[in-house]
């Protein structure tokens, strides 16, 4: 049996008022949770052992979540809110005590690793060699509800920082310190494969189960700081800085390493609805446009009355888009993000043209071939692609200018103009009438712009005079995009 969940510092509302705390916090985490779930979890608390804590996990996971990257942000705050318990695991002993256990542990001897005056160094190493000789059996053995106790115990023995007057702090990194889980992995791997040798996917596997293990015992350290965190500052406070945000939260400026592959896969389907939407369709109806010819032949066997009408095959325009994008070094994060898009918009656009610019403008669709990789392909831009011609810094209305006057029929009629970038000017001229020039003959045109509208017009912004002749959206993550185009 796992170890009961403990909601702590229980709401005046009791176990549901606990529950809506909880719910609350999952929604301001950005994860949607609408009235139907919220009380299909209160259900799930009928149903379940309140008593077996990851099967409270799981069951109100599976009724509050939609997509599997919002699993992390949902342990973090289910630990937060269901800790581990103080109660041992396996109920009360033979004697009827049901404070023995982990009480007894926890009581061991008090040491860490921060004794006063330098006494007790000798008791200190003693500590952490016994706590590690502990980890090390507890890895091996592979059971994870002893090893997230044993973080427990590992915290408060070895995490505890000196006192200071704003409170008892504790951190991860001194219990890693201490007991060095990474140089057991040797140990671990001769446990695993006992007399088989190594080599071959037997020590694969047994390599990837001890990555999986440290990996969740670390994990259990960090929840166990959290906890104790909650409890001195507050959970709310807590969760507001020990929750990612979300991939489609993340501000494109601001995008990471890590927040790119899950990037990638919130642009695809947000590209398919954005070629839908400035798809030119022309609605008439089901039907395309009357075959007059055909269905006078066809009256001629009805007496001359068109009693069936036939139509030509209606056909769906797929118009022409240009993308103009700035790839200054200010916008580097936004930029990687555009040509993302850029790149995936290929897939469902007829014809697709991709233009970079600095200060000088260059057509970088070569570099966007199906399949291409997006991360080679902003390296060879920025290797291949002319679009520096003096400092290298941004000047929107020298590269306007150039675009105009090297590609002067790359926008017309049956082109939809994307133009994304800050408006930061350097205090150079905007080019606004080449801008304008360039709407009143697309079709249409947007200009999504990664900085929040309080900035626009601030110092050499001028994106307050570009959105008087293009319509201007603030796009700062992926969740504002998504909202571009479901408006569009």
């Amino acid at each position: 049996m796992s170890a009961p969940a403990a909601p702590g510092p229980v709401a005046a509302g009791g176990l549901a008022g606990h529950l809506d705390g909880f719910v609350r916090a999952v929604r301001e985490a950005g994860i949607p949770v609408g009235i139907s779930q919220a009380v299909d979890a209160a259900e799930i608390l009928t149903v379940v052992d309140l008593l077996e804590r990851e099967q409270l996990r799981h069951g109100l996971a599976a009724v509050l979540l939609q997509r599997a990257s919002q699993r992390p942000a949902y342990d973090v705050l289910f630990d937060l809110w269901w800790p581990l318990s103080d109660r041992p695991a396996s109920g009360p002993d033979a004697d009827g005590d049901p404070d023995s256990g982990d009480a007894d542990e926890d009581a061991d001897d008090g040491a860490t690793l921060d004794l006063p005056d330098g006494h007790g160094d000798g008791d200190e190493r003693d500590l952490a060699e016994r706590m590690r000789a502990e980890l090390a059996r507890l890895l091996a053995d592979g059971d994870d509800e002893a090893l997230r106790r044993f973080a427990r115990r590992a915290v408060e023995q070895l995490g505890r920082a000196p006192a200071s007057p704003s409170g008892q702090s504790f951190f991860g990194y001194r219990v890693m310190r201490a007991l060095s889980p990474d140089t057991l992995v040797a140990q671990l791997l001769a446990g695993l494969l006992g007399d088989g040798g190594r080599g071959g996917l037997a020590e694969q596997v047994a390599r990837q189960t001890v990555r999986e293990r440290l990996a969740a015992f670390r994990a259990a350290v960090d929840a166990e700081v959290r906890r104790r965190a909650a409890a001195e500052r507050g959970r709310d406070r807590v969760a507001k800085s020990a929750v990612r945000p979300l991939a489609e939260q993340v501000d494109f400026l601001r995008a990471q390493q890590a927040d790119l592959a899950e990037l990638r896969r919130a642009v695809a389907p947000l590209a398919r609805r954005l070629a839908v939407r400035l798809s030119a369709r022309r609605r008439m109806g089901r039907e395309g446009r009357l075959d007059f010819r055909k269905t006078v032949r066809a009256s001629l066997g009805t007496g001359g009355v068109p009693v069936v009408t036939h139509h030509r095959p209606r056909k769906v325009h797929k118009p022409e888009l240009v993308v103009l994008c700035d790839v200054s070094g200010s916008v580097a994060g936004f930029s990687h993000f555009t040509l993302m898009l850029t790149q995936a918009l290929r897939e469902h656009f007829s014809g697709v043209r991709a233009f970079a610019f600095v200060d000088a403008t260059d057509e970088v669709t070569r570099f966007f071939r199906p399949g291409a990789d997006v991360t080679q392909a902003i390296a060879r831009i920025g290797r291949e692609a002319d679009v520096v011609a003096f400092d290298g810094h941004s000047d929107y209305g020298n590269a306007l200018e150039v675009f105009a006057d090297r590609w002067p029929t790359a926008v017309g009629p049956k082109t939809s103009l994307l133009v994304l970038g800050d408006g930061r000017t350097n205090y150079r001229q905007p080019g606004l009438p080449v801008l304008a020039d360039l709407v009143r003959r697309a079709r249409s045109a947007h200009w999504l712009n990664p900085e929040p509208r309080r900035l626009w017009g601030s110092g050499d912004s001028a994106a307050d005079r570009y959105g008087e002749v293009i319509d201007m959206v603030e796009c700062r993550n992926a969740t504002q995009l998504a909202d571009f185009v479901t408006t569009l």
